[in-house]
């Protein structure tokens, strides 16, 4: 090394070293836990002062400590994540419910983005785009070959900036393009409708800052239209989670006042706590109880819910809340199993991490963490059986996922799984077309709705024509 490269590493060696020295004093300033390991915290600033001395090109030093953040959150297990400030900004709008954008609740199909609904008053809607139009291209960029994580960044952007859009309507057998203007948008998070006279089907699809008043509005039009309702379907099928608030909100909705909800488990005093269906439990501060004007005859109205392997987090939460306390019946396929809390601190005004802290616990003590909530009555997704399950992941199929206890044959169990995904591959392989989509969820055609319509009105149900693959915890875990 020369020395003019000596000097740039050991006074960036020096610079890091001082802001190790910082941390460590702010660590033990704030905890009661070991002191930071010296040797290991010298070696990190020698790394840093290496690459940014020796690499190939100059790197930049926030890039290179944003990455070392990065990487240390990552490792501990796949829920605990850096935020940077565009990942920040994401996130956050993410819990909120609002994005800038045109407005339309997405699926893929035959590689195109499919517009599953427009949502009601968006960019999107008052275009006259429909459910079941296909988007093939977005502005100058052919959609096939995008995932939809990626089309979804390009009808993103700023407020008041175009996207044109080129959609194929099915129906008319036509293309045509569609130039909308980005605006804020409100996710509705919750459906809801009467599918015949005495039985509603209502459907969150993710616990964010509306959900709880969306969820309450919609119920008391329910109740509206149908005074006295014979059954409600609750439909958390592919609902990944979101805010605990939520949760605990709508699962006090149907359960008796001051029983607990749900119990988290952690390493510091806050994360140990009970969650009880009480409005001091999920109401946001200094607000009002959202769930006050619901009709009382909600507490004992026949329920069913309805999940799936992608049920994940807050809606394991109320699914093994109702079926702990008797107060529903739990219908489909056993749920991913993300039984653990992360929380977000901040860092800076635009950068955080989430780490998570806990885990949580049903009622009776069940920590689902890795195995998740197992159905009372196995439905499978159609009448010909389950279509996409095994290529579903569930939480025991994630690298560094917070182990539950003894988890059995973990290679023995992702064995199955790969020969269930390769048959079903050679399955579709040997057809002349591809696989048809699920129907939409609340359709006529929605076969594990029809069956929990069935279940309410005390007629046969069509179970599962598969075993379930594990069974859940049956008690806490120490």
């Amino acid at each position: 090394m020369s020395s003019k490269l000596k000097v740039a590493g050991w006074v960036a060696l020096g610079a890091v070293a001082g802001a190790l020295t910082t941390m460590q004093l702010q660590a033990n300033a704030r905890s009661s836990l070991s002191p930071l390991p010296l040797d290991e915290m010298q070696q990190l600033a020698a790394v840093f002062g290496l690459v940014k001395a020796e690499y190939v090109e100059p790197v930049d030093e926030k890039k290179l400590i944003n990455d070392a953040i990065g990487g240390m959150v990552s490792g501990l297990d796949p829920h605990s994540q850096f935020f940077d400030k565009k990942s920040f900004k994401e996130f956050r709008e993410g819990t909120s419910g609002k994005f800038v954008g045109v407005g339309i609740e997405i699926g893929m199909e035959d590689g195109l983005v499919k517009i599953v609904s427009p949502i009601e008053g968006s960019p999107a809607f008052r275009a006259g785009l429909k459910s079941g139009d296909l988007i093939s291209k977005i502005d100058d960029t052919a959609v096939r070959g995008l995932s939809i994580d990626q089309a979804v960044k390009k009808m993103r952007g700023e407020p008041a900036t175009k996207v044109s859009l080129t959609i194929y309507r099915k129906s008319e057998n036509r293309s045509f393009p569609v130039t909308i203007t980005r605006e804020e948008i409100k996710v509705q998070s919750v459906r809801a409708k009467v599918v015949e006279p005495g039985y509603a089907w209502l459907r969150v699809s993710q616990f964010q800052d509306r959900t709880v008043d969306d969820f309450a509005k919609k119920l008391e039009e329910i109740y509206k239209q149908e005074p006295h309702l014979k059954g409600l379907v609750l439909d958390l099928r592919n609902d990944p989670g979101g805010l605990l608030d939520g949760a605990v909100a709508i699962s006090a909705a149907f359960l008796p006042k001051d029983v607990e909800v749900v119990s988290t488990n952690g390493q510091i005093p806050e994360s140990k706590a009970s969650y009880k269906a009480t409005p001091d439990d999920y109401r946001r501060r200094g607000g009002d109880d959202p769930l006050r004007k619901l009709p009382a005859a909600l507490k004992s109205v026949p329920l069913v819910v309805l999940v799936n392997e992608g049920s994940a987090s807050a809606s394991e939460i109320v699914a093994g809340a109702l079926q702990d306390h008797h107060r529903a019946t739990i219908m489909g396929s056993q749920t991913f199993g993300k039984g653990s809390v992360q929380t977000v601190r901040q860092l800076g005004p635009e950068t955080a991490i989430k780490i998570t802290t806990a885990r949580y616990y049903t009622p009776s003590g069940r920590s689902i963490q890795a195995k998740g909530i197992v159905p009372d009555v196995a439905v499978d997704e159609t009448a010909e059986g389950n279509v996409f399950a095994a290529l579903r992941t569930r939480e025991a199929d994630l690298e560094k996922h917070l182990n539950n206890g003894p988890e059995g044959d973990t290679e023995a169990r992702q064995k199955a799984r790969e020969e269930a995904r390769a048959k079903l591959e050679a399955e579709y392989a040997k057809r002349a077309e591809p696989p048809k989509p699920l129907p939409e969820f609340g359709s006529a055609e929605d076969f594990p709705l029809v069956q929990a319509l069935n279940k309410l009105k005390g007629q046969p149900v069509i179970a599962s024509k598969a075993a379930l693959e594990r069974k859940a915890e049956a008690k806490r875990a120490e």
